[in-house]
């Protein structure tokens, strides 16, 4: 809550806290707010769509890379090993290059992200069937460089002075371009997909295991794996769509949730998802009021997951599981 009420207050508009709770008691009760009309407008139209995006996104990724962390029984697995992140940039890149609307960017984010893990999924369940996590993790990778490498093709061939510049920012991350309107394209899949986690959290711990040992205690592992991968798929690709390319969230926040809460998973992904949304909205305050010009949100995710990611390597036990 401090966090929420840091954001509203902080920018180049000043809002103070108890301007901002009467808007949002207005708007909640259908009464009169009794601010100015700018008040009402930075609290309704621009920081307060933001701030949901903030948490809803660093939520998503924090549960996703949680999940994906134990599914694949990895602790430097984050949410992009499948090449959601790299299909969604892809997707998006193309929509800036054909000069389509942020609706249709969005969109061509979100179906690249669900068509690369698709990909990868099949692959994997074509050629794994001695180690299919090993094998899911490889195709990850490979699809990742192939998608790389499209990426790459689609910044040579854009326009310099307005499509290039526009790629390179959607890919650093940035939610300055979030209106209300788009929250509901983002809130759904986000629910979703992080509802149908919670609610397999508690069978993450018995996927943890050796497959042989998870089958002998009447687990469906493959029919788990699949809802697990496309749950965090889901969430991963929305959250890429809605914000360009986040870094670091879903790989360090687990890892700090784990330390707090310990490995059990039926604590992990809710403590994830609470720390995830508050640590994501934190570093965007940041990026728009550090400097004259927004810091870009995969930079500030660097510059402040690196050093985090390696205290907890240097505090947390070796083996987490």
């Amino acid at each position: 809550m401090l966090g929420i009420a840091l954001a509203f207050a902080v920018g180049r508009y000043p809002v103070a806290p108890g301007d901002a709770a009467r808007v949002l008691l207005a708007k909640l009760t259908g009464g009169p707010a009794s601010v100015p009309p700018a008040v009402e407008a930075v609290v309704l139209q621009i920081r307060g769509p933001r701030i949901a995006a903030a948490i809803l996104v660093g939520s998503a990724l924090a549960a996703a890379g949680a999940a994906f962390q134990g599914l694949f029984r990895n602790p430097l697995v984050s949410p992009d090993i499948l090449g959601a992140s790299s299909g969604a940039a892809l997707g998006a890149v193309l929509g800036i290059w054909l000069s389509l609307g942020v609706l249709g960017i969005e969109l061509l984010a979100f179906a690249g992200g669900l068509a690369a893990v698709a990909a990868v999924y099949a692959i994997g369940t074509a050629l794994g069937r001695r180690d299919p996590v090993l094998v899911l993790v490889l195709a990850g990778i490979v699809v990742g460089s192939l998608l790389g490498a499209g990426i790459g093709l689609m910044k040579f061939l854009a326009d310099p002075y307005n499509q290039l510049p526009a790629m390179t920012f959607w890919l650093l991350g940035s939610l300055s371009a979030m209106h209300a309107a788009d929250l509901v394209p983002l809130l759904v899949p986000v629910v979703l997909g992080t509802g149908l986690l919670l609610l397999l959290r508690w069978r993450l711990d018995v996927l943890s295991l050796p497959d042989e040992e998870a089958r002998s205690l009447g687990l469906a592992t493959g029919r788990l794996r699949l809802a697990i991968v496309a749950a965090a798929t889901l969430v991963t690709a929305a959250s890429v769509a809605a914000a360009g390319i986040v870094g670091w969230i879903g790989l360090v926040v687990p890892h700090l949730a784990r330390f707090l809460v310990g490995p059990g998973f039926g604590r992990l992904l809710p403590v994830s998802a609470l720390l995830g949304g508050a640590t994501l909205l934190v570093i965007d305050t940041l990026a728009r009021t550090l400097a004259p010009v927004e810091v870009p949100l995969g930079v500030l995710t660097a510059l402040v997951g690196t050093p985090l990611f390696l205290v907890l390597l240097v505090r947390a036990d070796r083996d987490w599981q």
